[in-house]
């Protein structure tokens, strides 16, 4: 557990998932310890089937365990849901609908209730990997202070195995990884076991925007969403060349 891991989110269907697994596969070194996260979303409104602008950029409930057939990959469902809504009914429905291969459940949530998500993590029985995002508005919340974001992931302990910090937030916005040093070194050192991810920005031309983070945290895990599209908006469809590019750059980089 706690590998690291190359993250791309918005698949829609396996064939996808196989493209880039050969070519993760392909271009990884010997030795080299990351897995390829097979990042889908869901949100609240598309679990419930209530209309939504995502509803079309999102895979269907029942779509999602067939993305997730590869025992190779991290398959995370990214459930989003930012006003906290009946969160432990839900997120067990959720993980359901990840069928048996689903490894890991991202929570793109503001401090959501941590008993909520034992409850659910139990009750489903599968027991995936739980990654908290941590992005703009959870660190507003916190002050934008590094020692109250310890002291609220407190609560978290033993339920959470990954902290993502990502200030975009699926927009394509730039990482600022200075920024978020101060984070990442607070978390490291109050929690050393949790695994660190983060976000923003990181395309196959912006993977220079993670270098300040990799002196001090050579393990650290990346996602990708917004600039996988030449248009940076995460309504649009994946260019799957666009993806391919950044897996090659990211494992050349994270080697």
């Amino acid at each position: 557990m706690n590998i690291p891991y190359i993250g791309i989110t918005d698949f829609m269907n396996y064939e996808q998932v196989e493209r880039m697994l050969a070519v993760f596969e392909a271009n990884k070194k010997p030795g080299q310890n990351r897995r390829l996260h097979v990042g889908v979303m869901m949100s609240y409104k598309t679990l419930n089937k209530t209309e939504t602008k995502w509803s079309k950029a999102f895979p269907a409930n029942d779509d999602i365990r067939h993305i997730f057939q590869s025992s190779e990959t991290m398959n995370c469902l990214h459930y989003a849901d930012y006003e906290g809504v009946d969160v432990w009914r839900n997120l067990a429905k959720a993980i359901e609908f990840g069928g048996y291969l689903i490894d890991a459940l991202q929570l793109d949530m503001v401090w959501p209730d941590p008993v909520a998500i034992s409850t659910a993590v139990h009750t489903s029985r599968k027991f995936p990997e739980v990654i908290l995002q941590i992005g703009k508005n959870a660190m507003e919340e916190a002050g934008n202070d590094p020692a109250q974001v310890v002291e609220r992931l407190q609560d978290y302990n033993g339920i959470i195995h990954h902290v993502l910090l990502d200030k975009s937030m699926g927009r394509g916005l730039g990482m600022d990884a200075v920024g978020l040093l101060p984070y990442a070194r607070a978390i490291r050192d109050a929690y050393p076991d949790l695994g660190l991810a983060v976000a923003g920005g990181l395309g196959p031309n912006t993977m220079g925007l993670v270098k300040p983070l990799l002196e001090e945290f050579p393990h650290i895990s990346i996602d990708a969403q917004g600039q996988l599209r030449p248009s940076g908006n995460a309504l649009d469809p994946i260019d799957w060349d666009m993806a391919e590019k950044y897996i090659v750059n990211a494992l050349a980089l994270l080697e």
